[in-house]
């Protein structure tokens, strides 16, 4: 792995502000950031991404290639969640197993936003239609992990196949993405033009603080998540990191483009720690949310953003085939 990407990586002030949020955490410190101020942030981000990807796809060319990385994606999001559940139910129970399972091949919309930033600091574009990509990354994972706890627990305890599929399709921050992605996509240049300050110039500030909250909610998760054992902090650690890996090399028979190759590999890292939880709330209630929630958000991410990234470039730039 390229040390000096990783140091470069690890002082982005991005990055810095989320430590900052453990930091004050640990120090029993006051600061925090008001639910609504963050749940609006979070509603930015999600918007901006959506309207400049739309942006861009209103500029690009449906191609051979993209529908492969498009079917290429999806499988990833269908694979990851069944090896993982199998992995998982050796040590834990099938509707932690399923929920867990579910997390780790959905997506992070945070995650992907800090990938975004890494490219740009590397100065690497990407296509614009990957933002469609981790909208439909969402949902396939959610329902897998609630077939396979249908198939292998207790079904009369668990939601019905219907309102799982509904609440993936129309969870919050699916459908905010997808409908910025397809305003984005119809507005033409000059419209858009009017919004870019606010759509391109604030987004890194906006970051900034929002990973600031991230790191204040990952802190106080942290201690009530080790108490569950080295299997569980072992797998938050070390699943993203092989997914992330494998993906950075197989998407490499799809397409040559380092940024779109990159995305991919990130987003199969990356572990949902809102829409999943939000759905297995509904649809399997026994399900431990103390256990998937902070290993989406408490490890995983925080690997994701510092070593794993910089691992997942380093593995692409030495399979460019």
């Amino acid at each position: 792995m390229n040390l000096n990407l990783l140091i470069e990586n690890l002082t982005n002030p991005a990055l810095l502000f989320f430590v900052l949020g453990i930091v004050a955490v640990r120090l029993k410190s006051d600061l925090q950031v008001p639910e609504s101020s963050s749940k609006f942030i979070s509603f930015y981000l999600l918007f901006s991404i959506g309207f400049k990807g739309g942006q861009e796809l209103s500029h690009s060319h449906i191609n051979a290639e993209m529908i492969w990385v498009v079917i290429f994606a999806l499988l990833t999001s269908v694979v990851i969640p069944i090896y993982s559940f199998f992995i998982l139910k050796r040590k834990l129970s099938i509707e932690n197993s399923g929920a867990i399972a579910a997390s780790y091949g959905s997506i992070s919309a945070v995650t992907f936003v800090t990938a975004i930033m890494f490219l740009e600091s590397l100065n690497i574009k990407f296509s614009g239609y990957l933002v469609s990509l981790m909208a439909l990354m969402e949902a396939p994972a959610i329902i897998v992990g609630f077939l396979l706890i249908k198939s292998f627990g207790n079904t009369q305890k668990n939601g019905s196949f219907k309102s799982v599929v509904k609440h993936a399709l129309t969870n919050g921050s699916v459908l905010l993405i997808v409908g910025s992605l397809i305003i984005g996509f119809v507005a033409n240049e000059k419209q858009a033009h009017g919004i870019e300050p606010f759509t391109t110039d604030l987004f890194k500030g906006f970051l900034a603080i929002f990973l600031l909250d991230m790191g204040i909610v990952s802190g106080k998760k942290l201690n009530d998540f080790f108490k569950s054992g080295w299997f569980t902090v072992s797998f938050a650690v070390l699943m993203p990191l092989f997914n992330g890996v494998i993906v950075a090399v197989l998407s490499g028979f799809v397409t040559g483009d380092v940024g779109t190759r990159f995305i991919i590999s990130v987003l199969a890292a990356s572990a949902s720690y809102i829409a999943v939880p939000a759905a297995m709330k509904i649809a399997v209630p026994k399900a431990n949310p103390s256990l998937y929630l902070p290993m989406a958000l408490a490890v995983t991410f925080p690997v994701n953003i510092t070593i794993g990234m910089p691992i997942y470039m380093s593995v692409i730039n030495m399979t460019q085939f």
